[in-house]
This record gives C-alpha cells, structure tokens and sequence, in this order.
C-alpha cells in the first residue's frame, strides 16, 4: 500500500486514520481504472471506425462504383475536413480494407466467437468495451461482420502486423489472444511471430481432452509446446537429470521465455512429504492463466512407460498437498529427449490426471577438451610462476645481504 504524503497546506480537524487511508486508496483505485477504461475506449472507438471505413470500401464497391482513384479521394477528403487528424492516408485507408477483408470470410465467425470466450482473464473488460460500443446498423447491401469486441484491445499497428504475416484467420487470432493476455508490444508480437509460436505450440501428446473441462483443456493444450528449444544451456558430454535440472534453475529466466507467457517459477526438487518419506518434484511452476500448478520432470533420455506414473504420483500429491480451494486441478508435464507418440498414448490410458509429455532439443554439450586450459592459459601461468619464483628468489637475496650486513 502506497504510503499518504502530507499536503502541503496542513487542515485543521482532520485525523487520517486507517479507515481513511484505506478509503483513499480505493479512490485512487477507482480513478486508475477510470483512466485504463477511458483509453481503451478511445482505442475501441478508433478501431471501430477503422473497421466501418474498410467495410464501406468492401460492401459499397466503391472502386467500381466510383473509380479506381476513389480510396486516394476519400483520403483527401478526409484530411481536408480534419488536417490535425492523423491516420488518414491513402495507404492506411487501404489497410483499412484489407483489414476488413481479412476477416470478411464465413469461417471467421465461430473462430472469432470463440476468441472472445477463451480469453476468460478478460472477460470483465469485454463485456464492459462491448457495453461502450455502439450498435451499427446499416443497409444490407451485401453481408457484413459486425467489429469483433476482442480486436478493440489491440493496438491498430499490432493488427497490420498480424494480417500482412498471418496466413490464415486461426494464426491471426492466436496472436490476438496472446496480444491481449500478455499485454504484448509491438516488438514483442513481431518476435513470437518470426519465432512462429503459432505452428510450435498446442501440439505436445496430452491427455487434456478427456481429463480437463473445456474451455480450459484447450487453453492449456496451446500452452504447452511438442518441443523446447534448450540451445541457451550448456551440459557436459555426461550429464544426468541433475546437471539438467541446475543448467535449467541458473538460466530460469530464459527458461520461462521458452515456456511462454503466464509461467511463475515456484522451485526446484520442490519437497513434499507423502506417509512420512519425502519426495521431490524436478521444477514446480504455477501458470497464471490457467490458475493451477504445472509439475515439470525432466528426463535426459527418451520416453519410458514407468515416467508416466511417476509424473501421476506427483501430480496426485501436489492436489492434495499443495493447491488450493481456489487453484484448478494441477497438470503434469514431462520434458524428455525423444517420445514415440504411441507409447505415450499407450501409457496415458488409465490415468486420471491432466498430463502431457514433450520434448527438448539444442543443448550444447560441453567436451572434456573444453574443461582443460589453453595453450595460453598455461603459457600464462607459466609466466606467472616463473615471475614468482624470480621475486620470492630476490627477495631472500636481499633478506640474506641484510643480514650479513
């Protein structure tokens, strides 16, 4: 809790006692939200009327209609009539429409519908943008999509990224739903779109259809990656799951980049004690979105029957120890060296409990040679030895000479 200055013009009469703080602190609340829903409806209402500009283009035929110059007129047009407005251009009222084109397809309304739904965290917010947007109504000259709610929390040069990159509606809306999840920058959509996160995520083997309860199965599916790019670790040429485990915990960081967005860290070899012996959990991590703790075990080797009911144990343990009446059910991940999906599948049936298995690749391997010093790093202790041995020698010298003197 932020702490209450002194104003600087003292009043007479007044005690500033708790319940004051706290009541002013709910003020600053209040305003704090006021100012987050007055710049999102600022953006939503530009966003819409970027949206009806490029439909009018599209359902109006306005090339046919009036010309093949008729955007650049517009553009003019509109300029004329407001010159301090910015956004007006010729080249961003064509990606107007090409923004309304891309989405004017049959196939985007359940995928759009379902956008809405799947971003749970923000649901209050949706509904309250959807509240503050006016209802259009116009003409059926020839069919139109009303402006998905959703696309009002993303910023409009995030949206021309995401067409001019994206080849299809599903890509484009998983960026948009991550945008908005993890509060993306521009910089950072750019990145997850050149390390194409859309084809890499949502395909490890799992067991979530059937054990988790939609819309969180699916959540949690496009969270987990088939894959885990490791290359920014480095293990000796004979290493074990330990090596791997301390590789990962002094690279947590970047680790939790590879993971994605809404992963906390919550430890390593995480104790727990079951019937009076202990055991521990490799890494144990609680994802924000999906509100539950994640059991990571780590494997140097490929995938074995038995890893799958040691995962289960630990998943099993942190439900009944661990988590919370809050907390949704905990979910088990193994992050082996190889799998055959089959055996996977194969060891999933039967197991009660929400788990999936994927692999790592990339890890540098650090050789024996690499441990040993180089020629100059020995030439150099040599030189060092040797300038010892030369100033310990004169020194006794000139201890020696004293004393004869």
């Amino acid at each position: 809790m932020e702490s209450i200055k002194p104003a600087l013009v003292r009043i007479h009469d007044v005690k500033l006692d708790d319940d004051y703080i706290q009541w002013i602190q709910d003020v600053k609340q209040r305003f704090r939200k006021t100012q987050i829903k007055a710049a999102v409806k600022v953006n939503s209402e530009q966003l819409l009327f970027n949206w009806q500009l490029g439909r009018d283009l599209v359902i109006r035929k306005a090339e046919e209609k009036w010309g093949s110059g008729i955007v650049e007129q517009v553009s003019l047009d509109l300029q004329a009539a407001f010159p301090d407005v910015k956004g007006f251009s010729a080249r961003n009222l064509w990606n107007m429409k090409k923004w309304y084109s891309f989405y004017a397809v049959p196939e985007s309304t359940a995928l759009i519908s379902d956008l809405n739904q799947i971003v749970e965290h923000d649901q209050e917010k949706l509904q309250q943008v959807a509240a503050e947007i006016p209802s259009e109504k116009l003409q059926q000259v020839v069919a139109e999509y009303p402006f998905p709610i959703a696309f009002g929390y993303v910023p409009w040069g995030h949206h021309l990224e995401i067409i001019t990159k994206c080849s299809s509606i599903a890509e484009a809306l998983f960026y948009i739903r991550r945008t908005i999840e993890a509060g993306w920058s521009r910089s950072a959509l750019e990145n997850s779109m050149q390390a194409d996160i859309y084809h890499k995520t949502g395909t490890a083997v799992t067991n979530f259809d059937e054990r988790l309860p939609a819309p969180q199965s699916k959540l949690a599916q496009e969270l987990l990656k088939e894959n885990y790019d490791l290359g920014f670790i480095t293990l000796p040429n004979e290493h074990d799951e330990t090596d791997l485990e301390t590789a990962i915990e002094q690279r947590m960081t970047r680790f939790l980049l590879e993971l994605g967005d809404g992963w906390a860290f919550v430890g390593r070899q995480k104790e727990i004690i079951v019937s009076g012996k202990t055991r521990k959990i490799d890494l144990l991590f609680y994802h924000i979105y999906l509100r539950c703790y994640v059991v990571i075990e780590l494997k140097v080797k490929a995938f074995e029957p038995e890893f799958a009911g040691k995962l289960n144990f630990y998943v099993n343990a942190v439900n009944r120890l661990i988590r919370r009446d809050s907390d949704n059910p905990t979910l088990g991940l193994l992050i082996c060296k190889d799998m055959d999906r089959t055996e996977v599948q194969l060891a999933f049936q039967g197991i009660t409990t929400p788990m999936g298995v994927a692999t790592y690749d990339n890890v540098k391997i650090k050789e024996i040679q690499d441990y040993l010093p180089t020629v100059d790093q020995i030439q150099e202790q040599i030189e060092i030895a040797e300038a010892e041995f030369h100033m310990n020698r004169r020194i006794k010298e000139e201890i020696q000479h004293g004393e004869h003197i």
